[in-house]
């Protein structure tokens, strides 16, 4: 509240004293070297990052078991002579063996492990993202993205405790991520002018796609090579550093940054100054329970990934099985589609800032057509893979179509939650946050028990089930999907629970 008295007050200085050069604010929406777009940056290297993190441990887990780990070259060379080849892979083994220690888990303490990442991913997304909209995100997302990275190194050092030890780091270490991934919502609420909200957003996430592409790149490798516990040491300390630039670069509010040019601060302002972002301690849950326009989000958020899931989650193991590919190729090939999302997730964002910006379309119109065109097209490519998987090069082509045209929900119905509520974006960010963890546990499970049930048609009943139910999530938002304000998001409508 007062926050949006300082901004009305700029504006009306800024307009009774002719004070603002509007030639200045038309440059200071142009490019890329601006400190919002700066702080987009910074935040792509947090979720690249983070994502990097809690992809490590499914990387390294096949190198820390001892029955999985590179046994099968090991007893293939006991079926015939051995050759230079096998000799050096013997050699790498054996110094493999040496500097990586190995542990005897069963298949289902390897299955905890994975998923102990995301036990307190269910619950912590709410309150977390109830104290950064009180608090701001700059202290929670550093304070995350340090402790995380901690807790990566220590990873190593603690397995050698126990499985159990393990475990209990991993739920804390999802704390923190999850920390990282729903605070960060909250700069947006003062940082991004609404012309700008798709791009700076997009930019920002889309480093979680290049952290995941980065992970299946270089994990595979450093577990061959030095070992797997450098996977934990290198990324751990990468975010360390990071976390100690991250305190001094980055403010919560443009009025606060010591950096930032009089034009930037003043254009920032005057998008925004109508706009109620005060924080407030109180929530309107009835209102939100009531609330269509924000169900069909949670709606589609939950549909969406779900299909993503299982691509995250088995796209190495369908390159694997299905197409022949070995592991180590199958690790690269699964990297390409995050790679392309990446990208095109960046210029989603921009191609719907251009159209809103050229008044080309409305903004709800943006949003439901980049949700649509992330929905439909994924489900047709994803339907038809079992149709093409006789062909390497045809699959992968859908799978890279697949994550890049699905990237562009970013700037549609993921970002919609700032449209209809900036005052409690961190709120309905860690709603979206849970949403997004109860598919991502049901999904896979579900695709297990297709696959288990029926090998020869079990992708292809995945693959349809999959876009039935991302069809069912894009209809809903079609809908009952707005991107006006709502009016339990208006300070002056707000009656609490």
């Amino acid at each position: 509240m007062s926050t949006r008295a300082e901004a009305k007050a700029t504006v009306g200085d800024i307009s009774n004293d002719g004070n603002l050069n509007m030639a200045q604010v038309q440059t200071s929406r142009k490019g890329f070297c601006s400190v919002r777009h700066g702080l987009a940056f910074t935040l792509y290297f947090c979720n690249l990052l983070i994502y990097t993190q809690k992809m490590s441990m499914s990387i390294a887990i096949p190198a820390m078991v001892n029955n999985t780990a590179l046994s099968s070259p090991a007893n293939a060379s006991t079926e015939r002579p051995p050759t230079d080849s096998q000799d050096n892979q013997n050699e790498t083994l054996k110094e493999f063996k040496a500097v990586a220690p190995m542990y005897d888990w069963s298949p289902e303490i390897q299955g905890i492990i994975l998923s102990s990442l995301n036990y307190g991913s269910f619950l912590a997304p709410i309150p977390i993202g109830y104290v950064a909209g009180i608090f701001g995100a700059k202290y929670l997302v550093g304070v995350g993205l340090f402790i995380s990275s901690v807790l990566t190194l220590f990873i190593p050092l603690v397995t050698d405790a126990g499985a159990t030890f393990l475990i209990v780091l991993q739920i804390v270490q999802g704390i923190f991520q999850v920390t990282v991934n729903t605070s960060q919502y909250s700069i947006w609420v003062k940082w991004a002018p609404p012309q700008e909200r798709s791009q700076l957003i997009s930019i920002a996430m889309s480093g979680s796609a290049l952290g995941s592409c980065i992970i299946l790149l270089v994990g595979g490798l450093l577990c061959q090579t030095v070992g797997w516990p450098y996977i934990f040491y290198i990324f751990g300390g990468i975010g360390c550093a990071c976390s100690f630039l991250w305190f001094p670069l980055v403010y919560d509010d443009p009025a606060n940054h010591p950096f930032i040019s009089t034009g930037e601060r003043e254009y920032i302002v005057c998008s925004l100054a109508q706009q109620d972002y005060s924080s407030d301690w109180s929530l309107p849950i009835k209102a939100m329970i009531k609330s269509l326009p924000l169900w069909s989000i949670l709606v589609s958020y939950f549909s969406e990934f779900w299909l993503f899931n299982i691509f995250v989650a088995y796209m190495p193991t369908y390159i694997n099985s299905v197409l022949q590919v070995n592991l180590r190729d199958s690790g690269i090939l699964s990297a390409l589609p995050f790679l392309f999302g990446s990208i095109c997730m960046i210029l989603g964002g921009l191609l719907a800032d251009f159209l809103l910006s050229r008044k080309i379309l409305r903004l709800v119109t943006i949003r439901k057509l980049f949700t649509a065109m992330g929905v439909i097209f994924p489900s047709v490519l994803c339907v038809s893979l079992p149709w093409v998987s006789s062909s390497l090069i045809t699959t992968m082509a859908f799978l890279v179509l697949f994550t890049a045209i699905s990237s562009l929900s970013e700037a549609g119905s993921f970002v919609n939650i700032l449209d209809i509520a900036p005052r409690y974006v961190t709120f309905l960010r860690g709603l979206l946050q849970v949403s997004y963890h109860i598919s991502g546990a049901i999904s896979p499970t579900v695709t297990g028990i297709f696959l288990s049930q029926d090998s020869e048609f079990g992708w292809r009943n995945i693959f349809l089930l999959s876009a039935a139910i991302n069809t069912s999530g894009l209809v809903f938002y079609l809908i009952f999907g707005q991107a006006e304000v709502q009016e339990w998001a208006k300070e002056q409508t707000i009656t609490h629970l």
